[in-house]
């Protein structure tokens, strides 16, 4: 994800990383081809006509920014709820480490292992969720034992959620008041363990294809013929009219497409880097521990 400090009008203009513009310029570019060869050829293929005008596409359009508008608010509230997710991840790893600091004393918990299990498994998460590669973020948080064993699972951060639950329980084994500790820690643990069911739901259930290709072949079906009805009305503008049009809604479609798959690695995809190193910091810093640096920033913007 691209994180910008505000900008006025005239720089938001001009904005190129982050936008969907470059991953959109090769269908732009076929559209001022096309829109050039309506121009050129007076509306004709092939010496035949094209029998369009303007009238049938203002119908066309008002369908079409309806299904877009359908579209992007699904994927806008995927991505919403995958960000309130990991809002509720913060809050439950914050809340659950300040009380193993507060009720169970070091003699019972080792508290800067504890928190290594914790933050272990929020990065577990995040690559669980990208496909990606855990190996580094592991050898640096665990030991070589732990490591090998939570490399041989399937679902990582349950298991790590169960490596802790059973930590936690040893931890509070005949303390005074015990049963009231085990289900006050209990409760965190759970909200970590609903948190990634919804996680996981989110990236095991993507909107339905069949609403993507019927929208993406509308789309281009629009745009392809709307110059060949735009060249008898406004002439020599056709192509300049033409490409904003088709730049309005191939860019809509391509935002919609980011933001639904909200875990992914796209410019506009949640900022999973730059979570989990927050995470990772607010627990050590709850535990007396060295920070590591936080998400790299770049020119201008932070990628994560």
């Amino acid at each position: 994800m691209i994180i910008r400090p505000p900008s006025n009008w005239f720089r938001m203009l001009l904005v190129w990383n982050g936008s969907v513009l470059p991953s959109i310029l090769p269908q732009l570019g076929l559209m001022l081809a096309i829109s050039l060869v309506a121009l050129l050829g007076d509306g004709r293929i092939f010496g035949e006509r094209v029998p369009l005008d303007t009238a049938p596409f203002p119908l066309l359009g008002i369908s079409l920014a309806i299904f877009l508008a359908f579209r992007n608010n699904a994927s806008y509230q995927r991505y919403l709820e995958a960000r309130q997710l990991w809002g509720h991840i913060l809050a439950a790893a914050r809340t659950l480490t300040s009380q193993t600091l507060a009720y169970l004393p070091p003699e019972r918990l080792d508290h800067a292992q504890f928190a290594r299990q914790l933050i272990a498994f929020v990065h577990l998460l995040r690559h669980q969720l990208r496909g990606s590669d855990a190996g580094a973020d592991l050898q640096r948080l665990l030991e070589p034992q732990a490591v090998a064993q939570a490399s041989a699972r399937n679902y990582r951060p349950i298991a790590a959620l169960n490596d802790m639950r059973r930590t936690l329980a040893g931890a509070t084994a005949g303390l005074p008041g015990g049963e009231q500790t085990v289900w006050m820690l209990d409760a965190q643990i759970n909200n970590l363990a609903d948190a990634v069911a919804g996680c996981e739901r989110i990236a095991g259930t993507p909107i339905p294809y069949p609403y993507g290709v019927l929208l993406h072949r509308t789309i281009y079906a629009y745009c392809f013929l709307l110059p060949f009805g735009l060249v008898h009305a406004i002439g020599a503008a056709t192509p300049l009219i033409a490409v904003f049009v088709a730049y309005t809604l191939v860019a809509l479609e391509a935002i919609a497409q980011e933001i639904g798959d909200p875990f992914g690695v796209a410019p506009n995809s949640l900022a999973l880097n730059a979570m989990s190193r927050t995470i990772e910091r607010s627990v050590l810093e709850l535990c007396g521990l060295a920070l590591p640096a936080e998400a790299p920033v770049g020119k201008g913007y932070q990628v994560s």
